[in-house]
């Protein structure tokens, strides 16, 4: 690395420190007085609050990087503008986009730190901050522990299988009365009841197991919901009993390794049910695995889904890009030499940066709403705006 180089990094990285620390703690302190109302009223403790705030650090981190990014590159340039240090170096022979290789360099940097934030830690930081609510509302009640997830409804579009589960736990992959029901290649319909199941050596294992098969013709209409009682037993509607032969057995323990689903599928079948229109529409809520897990198995999503799906998806691939595209913002307008164009520039630079961010998520609402198309929704304002600063770049003297 030249010895410019390295100047130029240590000019730059001691205020997007600062920056950095300040818009956290702002980000924090704002975000924590406008839900103190609901911490009081839930009774959370401090040392409760500071947990839930200390687990989603990575979430709050992923909101702060850029623009920490861009003003501390703004302070940067024109502190050098100011004391006409790039004119010098220009005048040198070195060109601007040669000064400006260290600040692209980290851009791209925090950019593969955003996705893999977004990718790796986002998603358990979410999950570990609602189970620490949870497990506050639960309090003293003699109620499930908030880790379980009650009268879930799993549907396997793919392989046709229907999964009907009284409460299901997302760590240790339990579940009580669990009822499994889908079709065979021989036509007959296979129904699976149990007290409990657990998945073990990448199989689903049932215990205190209640077994129907129907031979012939599946039925066409839904499964029979009321077959469902307190011990787990499965009681098939009368009239289809007498129409078919029906096939039942009982045992203490049965694995069946043809059920395919894993837990990872299961959960994000649920943060999907989760997803309401409004959250989606403010950024990337699931990570790329989780979209391509429900995508896998449900092939034949609606209109709406399918959209709101698709721009989760190319959302989740086009935000870590706002670390570079903020960098092409701020070189224009933090470049140029004059006590004047530097204070131009800086409030030219933060109302087009800010303009940005309200851009990227008007195009995720379009997308989520199926008003336009997910990978231009998610991609047209990065596109946009990163050209727009190579040009203006281009164009400094």
């Amino acid at each position: 690395m030249r010895l410019l180089d390295r100047y130029l990094l240590r000019e730059f990285l001691l205020p997007l420190a600062y920056c950095l620390a300040g818009f956290f703690l702002f980000w924090v302190s704002f975000d924590l007085f406008s839900e103190l109302d609901e911490f009081q009223r839930q009774g959370l403790r401090v040392n409760q609050i500071a947990l839930l705030y200390l687990v989603r650090t990575p979430e709050l981190l992923v909101t702060v990087l850029p623009v920490a990014l861009l003003l501390g590159l703004l302070y940067s340039l024109t502190n050098h503008a100011r004391h006409h240090e790039l004119t010098a170096m220009r005048a040198a022979g070195v060109g601007l986009w040669r000064l400006c290789v260290p600040y692209l360099a980290v851009g791209l940097l925090f950019s593969l730190a955003l996705f893999t934030l977004n990718e790796f830690c986002v998603p358990d930081a979410n999950e570990a901050a609602n189970q620490i609510l949870d497990r506050h509302r639960a309090g003293h009640s003699q109620d499930l522990s908030p880790d379980w997830r009650k009268n879930l409804a799993f549907h396997n579009q793919r392989d046709r299988r229907i999964w009907n589960i009284s409460a299901y736990n997302r760590v240790t992959t339990e579940m009580i009365r669990p009822i499994v029901e889908w079709p065979r290649a021989d036509g007959s319909r296979r129904r699976i009841g149990a007290e409990r199941a657990i998945f073990t050596n990448s199989t689903w294992t049932f215990f205190e197991v209640k077994e129907i098969v129907y031979a012939g013709v599946p039925p066409t209409k839904a499964p029979y919901r009321g077959a469902e009682t307190n011990q787990g037993s499965a009681v098939v509607d009368p009239m289809i009993e007498r129409l078919r032969n029906i096939t039942r057995s009982e045992t203490n323990q049965l694995a069946v390794p043809e059920l395919t689903e894993t837990p990872e599928q299961i959960n994000s079948e649920i943060k999907f049910s989760e997803l309401s229109n409004l959250r989606a529409a403010k950024r990337p809520r699931l990570s790329l695995r989780e979209i391509l897990n429900y995508q896998r198995l449900h092939p034949y999503l609606n209109a709406a889904d399918s959209a709101k799906l698709e721009t989760q998806f190319q959302g989740r691939l086009a935000e870590p890009w706002t670390c570079l595209v903020v960098v092409l913002i701020a070189i224009p307008f933090g470049a140029p030499s004059g006590r004047r164009n530097v204070f131009v520039g800086v409030a030219s630079s933060i109302f087009i940066g800010f303009t940005y961010f309200i851009i990227l998520r008007f195009g995720l609402a379009l997308g989520t709403g199926g008003y336009l198309a997910p990978w231009l929704a998610a991609w047209a304002p990065n596109i946009f705006f990163a050209l727009t600063g190579a040009v203006l770049a281009h164009r400094v003297r």
